[in-house]
């Protein structure tokens, strides 16, 4: 008798699949399993719809009308004439050019570089220094905005602490919410926003091989050189990260401003949030303050495409 061969695959040979039922879900469409996959995030899809995009896109349809708080019946479509009157007006020009100075000062000079410099200092500090510099300025971040303001305020009125400092010293005090008002602001906010970028400089430098800074120190490379030619080009992603956060923070900076100064004397260090307030809710001119809101945005995502094309670029 004999006998039938074996139909399964021998040793090293695989069974080739035959073919799949109609019902398979391998079968499916591909544009259906990426509906499948997104389903999951619908929720939270819905809801940025809902408070994110809808409130920007009602303010980009409020920016093109002349709505007003009080004395009007309705408001009408007046195209672009918001953001005519806006590029010829002054003190918006002026509110353009206080915040560059305040956000290129306090932002990209300020608390960049002071919280790049207490990171590299800190690495290096004892844990006892590291632990009471670091209490000291993440205090200073965490104060509530208008609390920051009232302490700045004390310190750089008339007859405040730094002109104390400055008498005890014999040297020449002002009255700097006077007479340098943006400055002042810009150090108030440099003070209390240190501490993010000191944070996120401290863990890049931690990621940092110390085999590598090592190795230069052996071959002679001063602290300037190893700073300029290892440690900057490895946290390039980490600036540019802080650079497009803090960025964005500064821009949108208005409790600490208007406890300060309230953007005086006469508009001198006024930016586009004071701008906008005053317009919108001490004139009355939402339509026009809405306007000027949509130029802040619109500023702020120029930085942000700027930004994230300089993190695309490989070292």
């Amino acid at each position: 008798m004999t006998t039938a061969p074996a139909t399964g695959p021998g040793p090293g040979l695989t069974r080739r699949p035959g073919p799949l039922p109609p019902d398979s879900p391998a079968k499916h469409h591909p544009l259906s399993r990426s509906l499948l996959r997104a389903l999951p995030l619908s929720p939270a899809v819905v809801l940025l719809l809902l408070f994110l995009a809808g409130p920007i896109g009602y303010c980009a349809y409020i920016a093109f009308t002349d709505l007003q708080l009080t004395g009007q019946a309705a408001e009408s479509f007046i195209g672009f004439e918001n953001f005519r009157t806006a590029f010829g007006d002054e003190a918006f020009l002026n509110a353009v050019w206080l915040t560059l100075v305040f956000t290129v000062v306090s932002a990209l000079i300020g608390q960049n570089t002071l919280g790049l410099a207490l990171a590299a200092l800190m690495q290096r500090a004892s844990r006892s220094i590291r632990t009471l510099t670091g209490g000291i300025v993440v205090t200073a971040w965490v104060l509530p905005e208008v609390v920051a303001g009232f302490l700045l305020y004390a310190f750089f009125r008339r007859e405040g602490t730094l002109n104390a400092i400055l008498d005890w010293l014999h040297l020449p005090s002002q009255n700097w919410l006077f007479t340098l008002p943006i400055l002042a602001v810009s150090f108030a906010n440099v003070w209390r926003g240190t501490a993010f970028s000191m944070l996120v400089y401290s863990a890049a430098l931690g990621e940092i091989p110390k085999e590598i800074t090592e190795a230069a120190e052996v071959d002679g490379a001063s602290g300037w050189r190893r700073m300029w030619h290892i440690t900057l080009p490895m946290i390039r992603r980490s600036i540019g990260t802080n650079l497009m956060l803090i960025t964005l923070q500064t821009l949108s900076v208005f409790g600490l401003i208007w406890v300060m100064t309230r953007g005086g004397p006469g508009g001198k260090s006024q930016t586009l949030p004071l701008f906008m307030y005053e317009e919108a809710f001490q004139k009355s001119m939402i339509g026009y303050g809405t306007a000027v809101a949509l130029l802040l945005l619109v500023v702020g995502s120029l930085f942000s495409v700027i930004y994230l094309r300089l993190l695309r670029t490989e070292v």
